[in-house]
Formats: structure tokens, C-alpha cells, sequence
């Protein structure tokens, strides 16, 4: 009997019960779809009931779900409107400051020079796929705040990279500016040559084949081309140090303006598999967190440092997007779309305890961090911003 409730169908199962328990959660208090289903992962995982782990299946998973969910919103995009000036400007100093401001409080609070490195480090992330998805649920995705904060995730993950890069030598006592340039040369290179060779092969590719005869007999040849592609793009970003969805994200772009005449729609299709992997995702994000590994000892820290992680989101992000001519509006929604953390910022503080430099009170201070706000910009965007958006909760 033990054997069933460890097989992968079991799981798989218990998984698509608790994602359609959040989406009747968040349909009740009417709020956003990531909302239900990350309140719904706490409740299953080990901070309430203890009935899902966050197993290596659950984590693969929520990894394929968040590379699906990445490419999907990529199709929605072309290049040239989110690699803008603006968005880089946006970008680097949504970098700068939250490193500077996690940095400071740490300082503040008595932990080392080292350890307040890793968690300006982990400030510095943006998990692109949390704001992407509540922006696509609430039918906002093409306007011009939502392309900001769109392009200036993308180079925000490259530079969290280098951030990350830069914690990793001082922790080891040598900062070396040879590998930190390679390091980002690789990463900019991908982005601009993997979009070359979408936009001018591949895309010519799958519009040629759609044409052939072979097409006509078999229309999901192209779908699932464009599919192993999007999972190809997450290889080779992972190869140089990026995030996979980063990869996927350049995919969808790529394959944003392919016209089939005989294949499935890409984005019918891919949305499909959204629903599935991506509800997964988000309900990963809430097993993930233990909530009983707080302690009175950094109960306090972690409230600062969310405090801390929102608002030099919000100014960091913000004020150059006010500056770049957006309103204040706008602005406000580009500062609080940047906030949440994620799982690349709980990325960060696994490496730094893995490596030793950090210890487990500042590992489950991040982590919930970084829980927290993943769920204070769905809130904000539904009950300040988009009050009157899509008042029912849209599957994805």
C-alpha cells in the first residue's frame, strides 16, 4: 500500500486535487489564481498538514511547469518591445538597490559581512514568472507597464547571475574580473544570438515544414518542434548560467510571429500544458516553505527584510520607470511587478547554505521572504490596480 501513495500517478493526482482546491479558494475570497494555489500549497505541505513533500518529482514538476508558463508568455511578445534602453536602465538599478538595502539591514542586524552579501544577493532577483502569470490572468499583458516589467526581468536575471557570481568568490576569499566579464558575455551573447537564430531559422524552419505535405498528415509535428525547442533554449541557458526559463522566455519571443497553416497554434497548444504544469508550479512554492522553522530569533529579521525587499523593489524599479516618462500609476505598477522573489532568490540561499555561508536561520529567512512576496504583488495588483480586471479567476 506504501507503494501507491509514493507512485508518480498518486502523486500526480494528489497534486491536480490540491491546484483545483486553490482555484476554488481563490474563485471564494476572489483573488488571484497564484494566490489560492500557493495558500493551498502551504496547507498540503509540512507548515500545516505535512501531506505533500517537496520531493525531487514535485520539483521537477514545478520546473517544467514554470519553463511552459515562461514560453507561453513569450509567444505573446515580439524582441524589440521589451530590449529597450528602458528596461535595462530599469533593470540595473532594480539590481543596485535592493542589493544595497539587504546588504545594510544585515549589517544592521549583526550577521556577517559574508552572510549579508548572500542576502543582498537574494534581494536582487526577480522571479519573472509569478508577475507574467498574474499580468496574463488579469489580461494586462500588453501594456506598456507590463512590457517594461517583462524585459527588465529578463536582464534582471542576467544580472542577478553576476551578483550571484560576485557572492560566490568573495565567500571564497577571490573576486576575479576575468570570469565575472566571461560570465556575462556568455550570458548576453545567448540572449541575443538564441533570439537571431529563432527569429531567421527556426521560425523560417517550422513555417517551411508547415507548408509540406508531411505537415498536412501529421499538424502536431510542428507543436511538438516548437515544444522541444522551447526545453532546448532551457539547456543552453542553464549551460551559461541562466535561469531555464530565461531560455524558454527567448523561445516564445522567437516564435511570436510564426503563421501555420497546417499545424496546431502554438499558443493553444502550449496554453494547454500551462494550465497543468504551471498550477503545479505555483502549489510547489507553497510546499516548499515550512513555516514551523520560524523562530522568535528571526521573526523580527524576516519581517524587516521583506519590509525591505518590497520597497527597494518599488523604488529601485519605480523611480527609474517614472523617469524613462511612464505615470505614476504605471511607475507603481512596474515597482511592485519587480518584488516578487521567488524561487530564484530561494535558489540564492540554498547555494549560500550549501557552501556554508549562511546558516539555517538566515536559509528559512529568505525562503519565506521570498514566499511572502510572491504573494504581496498578486494582492496589490487585484485590490489596487486591476479592481475592476477580470473579476472571476481566470485558469491561467
Amino acid at each position: 500500500m506504501e507503494e501507491l501513495f509514493i507512485s508518480p500517478e498518486f502523486q500526480m493526482s494528489l497534486l491536480l486535487l490540491v491546484a483545483l482546491a486553490g482555484y476554488l479558494i481563490a474563485s471564494r475570497i476572489n483573488q488571484s489564481a497564484v494566490i489560492g494555489l500557493i495558500f493551498v500549497g502551504i496547507l498540503v505541505g509540512p507548515s500545516v498538514l505535512g501531506w505533500i513533500q517537496y520531493t525531487d518529482f514535485v520539483s521537477s514538476l514545478a520546473h517544467l511547469g514554470a519553463v511552459i508558463l515562461l514560453f507561453v508568455i513569450g509567444l505573446e511578445f515580439k524582441l524589440h518591445e521589451i530590449m529597450q534602453i528602458r528596461n535595462g536602465i530599469i533593470a540595473l538599478v532594480g539590481v543596485i538597490i535592493p542589493w544595497i538595502g539587504g546588504y545594510g539591514i544585515s549589517i544592521l542586524f549583526g550577521y556577517s559581512g559574508t552572510s549579508a552579501i548572500f542576502i543582498g544577493t537574494a534581494l536582487t532577483a526577480t522571479s519573472i514568472a509569478i508577475t507574467a502569470n498574474v499580468l496574463q490572468e488579469l489580461d494586462q499583458l500588453q501594456t506598456n507597464a507590463a512590457k517594461a516589467i517583462i524585459g527588465a526581468a529578463v536582464i534582471d536575471d542576467i544580472l542577478s547571475l553576476l551578483a550571484l557570481s560576485i557572492s560566490n568568490e568573495a565567500a571564497s576569499g577571490s573576486i576575479s574580473g576575468i570570469s565575472i566579464a566571461f560570465m556575462a558575455i556568455k550570458a548576453v551573447a545567448f540572449v541575443i544570438i538564441g533570439a537571431a537564430v529563432g527569429v531567421l531559422i527556426i521560425s523560417r524552419f517550422i513555417e517551411y515544414v508547415d507548408e509540406t505535405p508531411f505537415a498536412g498528415k501529421y499538424p502536431e509535428f510542428t507543436f511538438i518542434f516548437a515544444m522541444m525547442m522551447a526545453f532546448v533554449y532551457g539547456i543552453l541557458s542553464e549551460m551559461v548560467g541562466l535561469s531555464a526559463i530565461v531560455g524558454a522566455f527567448i523561445a516564445g519571443v522567437s516564435f511570436n510571429e510564426i503563421k501555420l497553416k497546417q499545424g496546431h497554434d502554438l499558443k493553444e497548444g502550449a496554453g494547454y500544458l500551462q494550465i497543468i504544469f504551471a498550477s503545479i508550479f505555483f502549489v510547489s512554492l507553497g510546499i516548499m516553505v515550512d513555516l514551523k522553522a520560524i523562530t522568535s530569533d528571526i521573526a523580527i529579521f524576516l519581517v524587516v527584510l521583506t519590509i525591505i525587499a518590497v520597497v527597494t523593489k518599488l523604488i529601485g524599479c519605480g523611480v527609474p520607470a517614472y523617469f524613462s516618462g511612464m505615470g505614476v500609476k504605471e511607475s507603481l505598477i512596474v515597482g511592485f511587478g519587480m518584488a516578487p522573489r521567488g524561487e530564484v532568490a530561494m535558489i540564492v540561499a540554498l547555494i549560500g547554505l550549501q557552501e556554508g555561508v549562511i546558516n539555517q536561520g538566515i536559509y528559512v529567512t529568505i525562503i519565506i521572504m521570498s514566499l511572502l512576496t510572491t504573494m504581496f504583488t498578486p494582492l496589490i495588483y487585484r485590490n489596487c490596480f486591476f479592481r475592476d480586471c477580470k473579476n472571476g479567476v481566470n485558469g491561467s
